[in-house]
């Protein structure tokens, strides 16, 4: 290794294989396929017989930290074809029986806080969403989609106006891929 060089490697998993075209990763594993642009002054990607190689030319702090975040994307996108990422959510109705359901792309509440115009939250491509009585289960290989989607359907069912210590009624996140909050 250089001196003006900082590099990290990073091999791929059996089953999961990369392919690189400029600065698009793309991750191909047994539950689909995962892709990234990943671009930065200064810093490359590199790829030899499925081991992939990020360099950076300067070695300064901040092309450091870029480094390491690269390599933590990169990670990620090898956790979602190998694992998949998956995200549960609980739906609370104390005041007014709430319904949930899946239309399209949107999730459908009904009845909110006993509101008459129905809340819609849009799922993101290439993304799950299961409905098991009071359990909402959004899965993906995405870990942004996956968490994203999830972030809306809490979003969208915050109440405002209303005192939070007794309006409880919404859908809130309880479990994100197997760890309990």
């Amino acid at each position: 290794m250089r001196q003006d060089l900082f590099e990290h490697i990073i091999e791929a998993p059996k089953g999961v294989t990369f392919k690189l075209d400029g600065s698009l990763i793309e991750v191909q594993g047994p539950k689909g396929i995962n892709k990234r642009d990943l671009r930065f002054p200064h810093v490359s990607l590199k790829l030899e017989s499925n081991i992939l190689t990020i360099i950076g030319k300067k070695i300064t702090r901040k092309h450091k930290k870029v480094i390491n975040t690269f390599k933590s994307h990169i990670i990620n996108l090898i956790k979602g074809v190998t694992d998949g990422y998956e995200y549960q959510l609980k739906v609370c109705s104390s005041h007014f029986p709430m319904s949930v359901s899946v239309k399209d792309n949107q999730v459908i509440v009904k009845n909110y806080l006993g509101g008459k115009i129905p809340i819609i939250s849009k799922i993101r491509s290439n993304v799950n969403v299961k409905i098991n009585g009071d359990l909402i289960f959004v899965t993906g290989i995405d870990k942004e989609s996956v968490g994203q989607t999830a972030a809306n359907i809490e979003k969208s069912t915050i109440a405002r106006k209303k005192d939070r210590r007794k309006f409880q009624d919404g859908c809130y996140i309880i479990n994100k891929a197997g760890i309990p909050i």
